[in-house]
């Protein structure tokens, strides 16, 4: 349930107060970033991930202080933090223990399926993936569909490889990848042979066919309806439980100051 924020009174008369999430109390003047379920939460942890962003391995890539383009950032950062803390959230809700996991690494598919926000959240936090887990657990795609899919896109042949043993180790490559004098050598003297090309020494040890594409369509199919699905699930979410401090309104808001995209 959505609980409204309140700044309190201190019992001494002093300056009032807000209670953060973690049971913190923040003072009613204290930068914002958000506020979850009614409850402020604390600015301080995004100017420390903007500050070490700044002076990290790739601070050259990163806009001017001060900026448009740097206020846009920050407002990137945030979304990626409340997204991150409001799963946190959501994960003790539901009992979850997301334990320690590393960081993962989407493919290109995934991260679009997902939005840059959602992806990098994430990549980095595991009650994001907790959640994910917990929130798709239950999607499934029709048997028609699948059928459907696999119609429309057919299966692609086969591709055989070839396992190579060098000085350096052993590798599996399909033919086309190889060098063309490697594999013209290879071809011409034939599985379990040895070749030398250009003082490198090349033995053939096996060959195989790996699993076709299409055989993978339910799966491919399955991965990106649990992406729709999680999506559609955060943005309610987010529009029922987050409100957004001024200035850090989600990048592509059409109504912030800074949302210069134009078609």
């Amino acid at each position: 349930m959505t609980r409204p924020s309140h700044a309190h009174p201190d019992a001494r008369g002093g300056a009032a107060h807000h209670h953060a999430p973690d049971g913190a109390v923040l003072p009613a003047d204290a930068p914002v970033l958000g506020w979850l379920d009614g409850r402020p939460l604390s600015r301080a942890g995004l100017d420390a991930r903007l500050d070490a962003l700044r002076h990290g391995p790739r601070s050259s890539a990163l806009p001017e202080p001060g900026s448009a383009e740097d206020r846009q950032l920050a407002r990137w950062v945030a979304q990626v933090m409340l997204t991150e803390l409001l799963c946190e959230a959501e994960a003790a809700d539901r009992g979850l223990d997301p334990g320690t996991t590393p960081p993962v690494h989407l493919d290109q598919r995934a991260a679009v399926e997902l939005g840059s926000i959602t992806a990098a959240a994430f990549e980095g936090n595991a009650a994001v993936r907790a959640v994910y887990e917990a929130v798709t657990a239950d999607v499934t795609v029709p048997p028609h569909e699948v059928a459907a899919y696999a119609e429309a896109v057919g299966d692609p042949p086969a591709i055989e490889e070839w396992l190579l043993s060098t000085t350096d180790g052993d590798f599996w490559a399909a033919p086309a990848t190889l060098p063309e004098r490697l594999s013209n050598a290879l071809t011409e003297a034939g599985p379990g042979a040895t070749v030398t090309v250009d003082d490198r020494t090349f033995a053939w040890l096996d060959t195989r066919e790996p699993t076709r594409e299409g055989h993978h369509h339910d799966q491919r199919l399955l991965a990106a309806a649990r992406r729709v699905a999680f999506v559609r699930w955060l943005d309610h979410a987010r529009a029922h439980r987050l409100r957004l401090s001024p200035g850090l309104e989600h990048p592509g808001d059409p109504t912030q100051p800074d949302n210069h995209h134009r078609h």
